[in-house]
């Protein structure tokens, strides 16, 4: 059950952060393993706060040998500075992450990003596990790197 945790801050507003995380369709343009990105739809959340949806996105992730295509559902809820996803369909025996994004008193953001899964093929979640810490920090610093290519140094 590999975990991981990250915390940032950033000379970004969190606005600009959730954006560039909420935008599931571009990933395959800047993260890592990311081949595809293809999202089934996206609906409001009834019942939470202004402009929360759902979305509900397939991913292909490649690496070396292995390419595998998952489903999750993502719960976009902007006045909250939170974004859940949560596995619908693939390898994982479960998977769930949560990025929470706060504006600082004295400029810019923080953001806590957190991630838990597990694959179902335990050969693969051995191989994963060897480098999962490194990939995870990988993952965060392309969201950094895009951070910078969309709003400058900060």
């Amino acid at each position: 059950m590999p975990r991981h945790s990250e915390h940032r801050k950033l000379p970004y507003t969190a606005r600009q952060i959730y954006d560039l995380v909420a935008d599931v369709a571009r990933y395959p343009e800047f993260l890592p393993w990311t081949a595809a990105a293809r999202i089934r739809k996206v609906e409001p959340l009834p019942g939470r706060s202004e402009g929360a949806e759902v979305m509900e996105a397939d991913l292909v992730i490649s690496f070396k040998v292995f390419r595998e295509r998952f489903g999750s559902r993502v719960t976009l809820l902007p006045s909250e500075g939170r974004i859940e996803t949560d596995y619908l369909d693939g390898p994982f025996r479960y998977l769930h992450s949560t990025w929470d994004i706060r504006d600082r008193p004295e400029g810019g953001c923080e953001v806590r990003f957190h991630v838990d899964f597990e694959f179902r093929n335990a050969l693969l979640q051995k191989i994963i596990g060897v480098v999962f810490d490194e990939a995870m920090r990988r993952v965060v610093g392309a969201f950094e790197r895009r951070a910078r290519a969309l709003y400058g140094e900060g």
